[in-house]
């Protein structure tokens, strides 16, 4: 279901509720304050719903909060819900980055930094982004959690996201996360030229059936690869890229060294 579908849907069940409540539009216009028109343009899809509509609607027509709650659920783009299952279910995650700690060994602050600094949003998006990416972590401390091979360019090391006490930290956080027996992070050295993964980050997903899922990720928008092809191709590069990483103990040893020079 499409992002317009899902509107659709939202204002079909708006319609529906407020006429079996004997609710006409401008009824709802005076009890929410707003305009006839303005109500008028939203049911009919003329205009999407502004900031607040459906907290107001939910309180005008009493329903307890549902239309903010199936606003919120139907409003997450469809890729947001395809790859959350896929990484939440996995018995296994592949993930490369090039530029930043991966999201899953991110701390709060170098998060919040990544978020706010580099995602130019507005504050309120910061938090709710943030609460959505610690919530995600979650899968890496449940029971039964993922195996996470994660590999990294040296690059993310040096590149001061926060400033020095947050990226010492951060790197600390790094390296204390090898000692959990079910993660495992490797670092590409500087010394290595042009490779593969500076094409791009990606992660795979491989669930408990061995089926794998592929996540890329841009400036808009991320793209869940499920493809046979597609995703072959995505295990070549990380192959390729694994293979020129250090090993876990010499990559832990890297990232200490470098935690030290953030003072």
């Amino acid at each position: 279901m499409g992002n317009d579908d899902r509107l659709r849907f939202l204002l079909e069940e708006l319609r529906l509720v407020r006429a079996a409540r004997g609710v006409t539009q401008d009824d709802l216009a005076k009890r929410i304050k707003w305009s006839s028109s303005t109500v008028a343009m939203v049911e009919t899809g003329a205009r999407k719903p502004p900031t607040g509509f459906w907290a107001l609607v939910d309180d005008a027509l009493q329903t307890g909060g549902t239309f903010q709650r199936l606003a919120n659920q139907l409003g997450t783009p469809l890729w947001k819900v395809e790859w959350g299952s896929a990484e939440s279910n996995a018995s296994a995650l592949r993930s490369y980055e090039p530029l930043v700690v991966p999201g899953l060994l991110q701390t709060e602050a170098y998060a919040r930094a990544i978020l706010g600094d580099a995602g130019m949003l507005r504050q309120e998006e910061v938090e709710r982004h943030l609460a959505d990416r610690l919530k995600r972590q979650e899968i890496l401390t449940r029971e039964n959690p993922p195996q996470l091979f994660a590999v990294l360019d040296e690059g993310v090391l040096h590149r001061p996201v926060g400033g020095p006490t947050v990226m010492r930290d951060q790197l600390h956080a790094l390296a204390k996360a090898t000692e959990e027996p079910h993660i495992w992070v490797h670092v590409v050295p500087l010394t290595v030229g042009a490779y593969p993964g500076l094409n791009g980050s990606f992660v795979v997903a491989v669930d408990p059936e061995n089926r794998l899922t592929g996540y890329l990720d841009n400036q808009l928008h991320g793209d869940v690869i499920d493809g046979a092809e597609e995703v072959a191709a995505l295990q070549l590069v990380w192959e390729a890229v694994r293979g020129q990483a250090l090993p876990q103990g010499q990559s832990t040893d890297l990232i200490m060294k470098v935690a030290e020079t953030w003072i």
